[in-house]
Parts: structure tokens; C-alpha cells; sequence
């Protein structure tokens, strides 16, 4: 009887302890002031808005843009333009970049972190280590519950790539401000942003970085190591101002359903020793 108390009380504790492993904040180092950075080209149609640096190297193509080569219906305030090949600001960027990702995939996601095979949208997650160990998706809503810490962290490992929905959004819960400024999306290919996706965090792609059209990054940036960043009619501001979020009591994710089946098995566990 004594050992039947004891799994009553230990396993539903033990199953809600499933969760994602802390994250460590990611420096972007001087990538921190690029919205929009590139290792091949910059290029875009519609009335993009872009707020803080747009770059590109080694490659040296931005398009669409007013101020910049032929110009373009795309703008850029709070921020310049930086190309290469030489060396110079995108040069060290670039290197900056690379630092952060390969510090973002090294972090240990853990076994409570592993999303594999979910649908990011309906999920209500805590700060931590998530990761995909193939590609990864966005349909509808995905809420980040910053649990009342402004300096939060959220760090997403996909192996592959990341796709979003048509009007899919990054919200968040229980934030003192300038939520998406310590989201990392760390992906081991090319992101696609849908139509009309309300986006957050900073995408660390190896690849390519695409949003299309009405996509936009309200708190984040969209960083691409060795490809292309295609822009259409898009918002991406690097300079997260601080917002009033809702507060709200909802549960850590999972937590109603992990102890449920916790109490399960501790019901299993102590018929099976009653008997």
C-alpha cells in the first residue's frame, strides 16, 4: 500500500516535468540592426516597409527599393543599405550571423521540446527550447506565453524548413513588451511566410528567406545565411517597441492534459500493486 501513495504522488509530477529545456538568449551581434539580410540577393515588389538595415553579402543585388540602384515602390526607414563583396558592415554581419546560428541549433532542446510532426498553430508554449527534427508548420495561430518575463526566451530548432499558412500569427500572452525580440527560428533550410502571415522573432535561415505577399515580421528580422530574402508588400521591423500585451491565467501548455495522464497512470499503477 505504502508503494501505491508513492506513485500517486510522483507520476503525475514526473509527467508534468515534460517540457522544453531553457533556452539561452542569442547574440545577433551586429546582425541585430539588419531587418532584412541576405547572402546572394535582396529582392521586392509592393510597398514593402522595411524598419532598419537592409544588406546583402558577398552578393551586391538589393532591388526595389527607393534610395538604392534603380530604385523601387519599397522603403526603408531607421536603417541603410549595406552590400558587398568587399568587406564592410554585411561582411561582419553576415559572420555575426552565422555565430548565432550555429549557437541557436547547439542548444539542447530536450525531450519535452520535441514538436516533430505538430502543427505549430493551437499550441500555447512557455519559453525554452523547441525543436523539428524535419520541417516545420504554421496554420493559424501559434501563442508564445512569455509568463509575465519581458526577457523571455524562445528558441525554435527545424532541421529543414519552415512554411506558415495564409494568415497564420505569432501571438503572445503574459508579456511585459517588445515580444519577438528574443525569438529565434534557427532553420536548416528556407522559410516561406504565407499571405498575410503576422509573423514574429528573428528567422535565422541557412538558405533562403521568402515572404509573400501581406507577410510581415512586426518584432524580428529575416536573416538568410547563404541565399535570397524576396520581399511582396511586406512590414519587417527589427526595432521591437515595447507593446501591452493581454495577461492572462492560461496553463502552461499541456499542463491540464499531462495531468491527466499522469493521474492515469498512477490510477493504473496502483491497481496493478493493490492487486
Amino acid at each position: 500500500m505504502k508503494v501505491s501513495s508513492l506513485c500517486l504522488i510522483v507520476l503525475p509530477f514526473w509527467v508534468l516535468s515534460a517540457y522544453a529545456g531553457p533556452a539561452s538568449d542569442v547574440n545577433l551581434g551586429t546582425a541585430v540592426t539588419f531587418a532584412v539580410l541576405a547572402g546572394s540577393t535582396v529582392t521586392n515588389t509592393g510597398l514593402t516597409d522595411i524598419n532598419g538595415n537592409v544588406g546583402v553579402w558577398p552578393g551586391t543585388a538589393i532591388t526595389g527599393f527607393t534610395g538604392f540602384g534603380a530604385g523601387g515602390p519599397g522603403t526603408v526607414t531607421g536603417g541603410a543599405f549595406y552590400v558587398g563583396p568587399g568587406p564592410g558592415v554585411a561582411e561582419t554581419a553576415e559572420g555575426d550571423l552565422t555565430s548565432a546560428y550555429n549557437f541557436a541549433a547547439a542548444e539542447a532542446c530536450g525531450s519535452g521540446g520535441n514538436l516533430t510532426g505538430e502543427d505549430l498553430g493551437g499550441l500555447t508554449l512557455t519559453p525554452g527550447v523547441y525543436c523539428f527534427t524535419s520541417s516545420a508548420q504554421l496554420t493559424g495561430t501559434l501563442t508564445l506565453n512569455d509568463q509575465g518575463n519581458e526577457d523571455a526566451v524562445f528558441v525554435f530548432q527545424i532541421a529543414s524548413t519552415l512554411t506558415t499558412g495564409t494568415d497564420a500569427a505569432v501571438d503572445f500572452i503574459n508579456s511585459g513588451g517588445g515580444a519577438g525580440a528574443d525569438v529565434f527560428w534557427q532553420i536548416g533550410s528556407s522559410a516561406t511566410l504565407g499571405t498575410g502571415t503576422a509573423f514574429a522573432g528573428n528567422i535565422l535561415a541557412l538558405a533562403s528567406i521568402t515572404l509573400n505577399t501581406g507577410a510581415s515580421i512586426d518584432c524580428g528580422s529575416a536573416l538568410a545565411s547563404n541565399g535570397a530574402v524576396t520581399l511582396d508588400d511586406n512590414t519587417v521591423s527589427a526595432g521591437c517597441e515595447a507593446t501591452t500585451t493581454t495577461t492572462t491565467t492560461t496553463p502552461e501548455p499541456g499542463t491540464a492534459t499531462l495531468l491527466g495522464i499522469g493521474l492515469l497512470l498512477s490510477l493504473i499503477a496502483y491497481g496493478k500493486t493493490g492487486s
